[in-house]
């Protein structure tokens, strides 16, 4: 147990540490607000289309960053020869993959809360033709930015800290200190007679999202045990776009009785099943935590699969 803890927290700390996630975190999170910065024009559906484009946003971002943080913290260490040396030591393989698969849905928890704090605010932010631009908003959220890279440069320059890890930690604090403020001290007219308000239904439709990350990852590791990261970045992006299209290309066949598409609909993951931004403009005010539930039942089995098929694929795999 405790060579697991230790290679999950050092996969967690190795993928914060790369550029590219800081990058990928802050990028996707100040896109997420500047959707609800323009006016759009769209007959009383302003707030709704911000929050599907926001939504979207994270599930898009969060798919980049699993292949990428799996080719990171596998396919490279392969061909580094790192996981050799690893597995020099009384570690067995799968724990290995396992730990790996922790330290990387870790990182993508950390994403994923930065990015439903975006969208959080951009549905606070959100207006329609008669309302205007939540300026008071958009300057905390991008001032709260620049001042967790000014603090993780000072802490750089003069603590000798590594300015990258530093500025993950110090985005998440500030963005989380900076959503407080503009929920609790700034106002917004959503339209001419209606106060903007924060749609809290947003947090479950995340948690989904999270789940539907979790299952992208564990395909993600499995490709980089014999992959890098072009092809596993192809075999990932043809997977979600196979499971968007399940519906239609296996659903309606399955229904009639067919093996084949009862198998494949069977196999191929149905992404509209974490996709609830429709439910959303239901008018229902609460959120059917019941069915989180449920979905975390099917990642779970999903996800147990996908390791398994890692597992044996790492196995007999040639590291020297």
């Amino acid at each position: 147990m405790r060579q697991f803890i230790t290679i999950a927290i050092n996969a967690f700390m190795e993928l914060v540490r790369q550029p590219v996630f800081l990058l990928l975190m802050t990028s996707s999170a100040v896109f997420i607000v500047f959707l609800a910065t323009p006016y759009y024009f769209a007959f009383g559906d302003e707030p709704k289309l911000v929050k599907n484009s926001a939504l979207a946003v994270m599930l898009l971002a969060g798919l980049l960053s699993a292949v990428l943080s799996s080719s990171a913290s596998l396919a490279r260490e392969i061909r580094s020869g790192t996981a050799l040396a690893v597995l020099s030591k009384p570690v067995g393989r799968a724990t290995f993959i396992l730990a790996k698969y922790a330290g990387l849905i870790a990182a993508l928890a950390v994403l994923t809360y930065v990015n439903c704090l975006a969208v959080l605010i951009a549905s606070r932010m959100s207006f329609d033709v008669y309302g205007s631009t939540d300026l008071n908003a958009l300057w905390i959220f991008l001032g709260s930015l620049v001042l967790a890279y000014g603090v993780a440069g000072f802490a750089d320059y003069f603590l000798r800290q590594p300015f990258v890890s530093f500025a993950v930690v110090a985005v998440v604090a500030m963005v989380s200190v900076a959503a407080v403020v503009i929920f609790q001290f700034t106002t917004q007219r959503q339209s001419l007679y209606e106060a903007a308000q924060v749609d809290w239904r947003l947090i479950p439709a995340s948690v989904l999202i999270l789940m539907a990350l979790c299952i992208l990852a564990a395909l993600a590791l499995a490709s980089s045990t014999r992959l890098d990261m072009i092809p596993t970045l192809a075999i990932c992006s043809a997977f979600f776009l196979l499971g968007l299209m399940s519906d239609y290309l296996f659903g309606r066949a399955s229904e009639q009785g067919s093996l084949w598409a009862t198998v494949l609909y069977t196999l191929t993951p149905n992404w509209q099943l974490f996709w609830v931004a429709d439910l959303l403009e239901t008018g229902k005010t609460g959120f059917p935590w019941a069915y989180v539930g449920k979905a975390l039942i099917y990642v779970v089995c999903y996800v147990g699969a996908l390791l398994s098929v890692a597992v044996l694929l790492f196995d007999d795999r040639e590291l020297s």
